[in-house]
């Protein structure tokens, strides 16, 4: 028994010998890396601005010992930044599903919460348009438990929220329980209880996307070049020349949660370099 254990730990640090020499074989610059195995289907997606440096990192942790056990090789695509890391990775987890990938997996239905006329509402998130949104929710369900959240932290009235239905005239029984600020008595002003909600929800604003169409964000390194094509928070793909760019350009682009993630700060600060399409 003690001989088949060692037998295993050389295999397995031969193993890991062989992975450290092909890491040393990748460069040490912005990318996406793709850990492979027997399969045709890859086992890993990881983006790093360093993309040797992130791939020994793999290597010498332990919890990583199952997929090191299954890799036997890596491939890597160069990016110019950052961002291009992000977003490449993003589009390819979704696209190939990678078996140690937990993040970035695809949602089929995205939803926010909207105010239109007033009124709360619970909208698939493409179809929000240019309207004022909160947040985004893999579904209505969650949707709904983030509101009231919010109404039992900030003394917000389910029936307002349109959580609950409340016969008219009646006060909600979460209010003699001091948990509702009296909005459905006339204990609170109705716009008192709107504002409160307001300020509630800004930490959730979900910017609407500010460009008439599809844009190109620019980054350079000293190697490369590369215009990221995104239109209403979905990466279209990346090109090397605006002429190319414009050929990626699809105007039937749904909304995509990562995106809008990798790309609302950037994007609404004027942190990166963008031209329009």
């Amino acid at each position: 028994m003690p001989a088949r254990s060692s037998a295993g730990r050389a295999v397995a640090a031969e193993l890991l010998q062989d992975l450290r020499e092909l890491a040393k074989q990748l460069p040490p610059a912005p990318g996406v890396y793709t850990f492979h195995g027997e399969s045709p289907l890859p086992l890993y997606i990881g983006k790093s601005v360093n993309i040797r440096g992130r791939v020994l990192d793999h290597i010498r942790t332990p919890d990583e010992a199952r997929l090191l056990s299954l890799t036997r090789r890596f491939s890597f695509v160069r990016t110019a930044g950052d961002i291009g890391a992000q977003l490449l990775e993003a589009q390819q987890v979704k696209l190939q599903q990678p078996l140690f990938n937990k993040r970035l997996r695809r949602n089929k239905w995205l939803c926010t919460i909207t105010l239109q006329a007033g009124e709360l509402c619970i909208t698939d998130v493409h179809d929000a348009g240019d309207t004022a949104s909160f947040g985004l929710y893999p579904s209505r369900f969650a949707a709904v438990e983030a509101l009231r959240e919010i109404a039992d932290t900030h003394l917000l009235c389910y029936s307002r929220l349109g959580i609950e239905k409340l016969p008219a005239g009646r006060t909600c029984f979460r209010h003699a329980l001091k948990r509702c600020a009296g909005v459905c008595c006339g204990a609170e002003p109705e716009d008192d209880h709107r504002q409160r909600l307001l300020a509630a929800l800004i930490d959730r604003h979900v910017h609407a996307w500010p460009y008439p169409g599809a844009v190109g964000i620019v980054e350079k390194s000293d190697e490369l070049q590369q215009i990221h094509v995104v239109r209403n928070w979905h990466y279209l793909g990346t090109a090397d020349t605006l002429a190319k760019a414009r050929k990626l350009d699809q105007p039937s682009a749904s909304f995509d949660r990562d995106c809008y993630r990798i790309l609302v700060r950037p994007l609404i600060t004027g942190a990166a370099e963008i031209r329009e399409l």
